[in-house]
């Protein structure tokens, strides 16, 4: 008997389930919604998202082309935090948690700099003039005796060490997204150590030493010399990498073609330093030969492919990559330790062959062979991480971009792990 006869009505059908929400950008919205209130504009939302996993393939499951499109997007439709409402929010019978948000913290006051053009230029090139003052000032000691030149020195060294760390900690080189990472200090500490005292360890290594008591250390006065002045193009060509950077973040509409833009800017700034340190390296080499220099006709490229692997490696802990940068400088040091250690551990019984690829090396190239092969193997290899990391939109964020209490700016890339 079927329905009608039966006196029955057939219950009627039941639409079809929808699966996700009407409006999908909404679930961003709250998701997100820190970090759209406290934002300056759309390119910041756009790092945010990217850092957080949000990919132009994902933005097409909320009805986008690409990230940037769905960050104007949530841009409008989010009040700021201290302004009007820009467009239509959702309700908050949608989502109940989101009915009192937490108060975002109060952005961290940022590092006194120098304001004027001139002081920023002039505390760049502060390493390499005391530097150079420090040579001078030991050459010129009256009394050449080794209490007086060693107080000179140690001075000298102390200074520079400070104008260093002045520079690193303004201007372009410095870190705007928290402390750097223990392993890349031990690890740029340790390869401009090995620069400055390495090629005359490992010769007295080579040759059965060093004995005890035995002859002072000789530094390659010359190679640190290099090193402090190479700050200076260093912050320049950091500088002309992250604005031109931020620019193209402005001009493209997709991931892909932002990677387009960056990647000749990233190769272009790395060539022009290289350019740049290698004209110091020689000059320096040419004034200070006899102050001291390396050994062999790898001494140039040694002190170059170390100020190369210093650049890499601070550029990507500028842009939110100290991971990748303490891995660059970690590496070069093990290399560099591991040639030390295969040619003491040469002279255990039946070990003799241990020590033949470091000493066929140093036979045909001189000792400063061994940190130049290191230095550019870690410096290739930075590059090549460079050539990827940098080319999102969460490692370009804008300059004014606030930021949280320790360091750390909306949208930094090491949310995207934090659980």
């Amino acid at each position: 008997m079927t329905a009608p006869e039966s006196g029955t009505a057939a219950p009627p059908a039941r639409p079809a389930p929808r699966h996700g929400p009407a409006d999908p950008v909404k679930i961003l919205m709250y998701r997100h919604r820190t970090l759209c209130e406290r934002a300056v504009d759309p390119l910041e939302i756009a790092a945010g998202l990217e850092a957080h996993g949000v990919t132009d393939r994902a933005a097409a499951r909320f009805r986008h082309r690409d990230v940037f499109s769905l960050a104007e997007e949530l841009y409008a439709r989010v009040p700021r935090a201290d302004g009007p409402e820009r467009g239509a929010s959702a309700g908050p019978e949608d989502e109940p948690e989101a009915l009192n948000p937490a108060p975002a913290p109060d952005p961290a006051p940022p590092a006194p700099a120098p304001r004027s053009r001139f002081a920023r230029g002039a505390v760049q090139l502060l390493p390499g003039a005391i530097g150079l003052a420090t040579v001078a000032a030991h050459a010129s000691v009256v009394a050449p005796t080794p209490p007086v030149r060693g107080a000179v020195d140690a001075a000298g060294l102390l200074l520079t060490v400070l104008a260093v760390r002045l520079a690193l900690r303004h201007g372009p080189l410095r870190l705007r997204r928290g402390p750097g990472s223990r392993t890349a200090v031990l690890g740029a500490v340790w390869a401009v150590g090995y620069a400055v005292y390495g090629d005359w360890l490992l010769a007295q290594l080579l040759s059965g030493g060093p004995d005890v008591p035995g002859p002072h250390p000789r530094a390659a006065v010359a190679a640190a010399v290099a090193l402090a002045c190479v700050i200076a193009p260093a912050a320049g060509c950091a500088h002309w990498f992250a604005r031109r950077a931020r620019r193209g973040v402005v001009a493209s509409r997709a991931l892909a073609e932002l990677a387009a833009r960056v990647r000749p800017l990233l190769i272009g700034a790395t060539l022009l330093f290289v350019v740049a340190a290698g004209a110091l390296t020689v000059g320096a080499q040419l004034l200070l030969a006899r102050a001291g220099s390396s050994g062999g006709r790898w001494a140039v490229p040694a002190v170059v492919a170390l100020a190369v692997l210093l650049f890499l490696a601070r550029l990507l802990a500028v842009h939110g990559f100290p991971a990748a940068a303490a891995a660059g400088l970690g590496g070069a040091a093990a290399l560099e330790a591991v040639a030390l250690a295969l040619v003491l551990t040469a002279r255990l019984p039946g070990l003799a062959r241990l020590g033949t690829p470091v000493e066929a090396l140093v036979t045909a190239a001189g000792p400063a062979a061994v940190p130049a092969v290191a230095c550019a193997v870690a410096a290739l290899g930075l590059l090549v991480r460079g050539l990827r990391a940098l080319t999102g939109a969460c490692a370009h964020p804008p300059a004014d971009m606030p930021e949280r209490p320790g360091g750390t700016p909306v949208g930094d890339p090491a949310e995207a792990h934090r659980p």
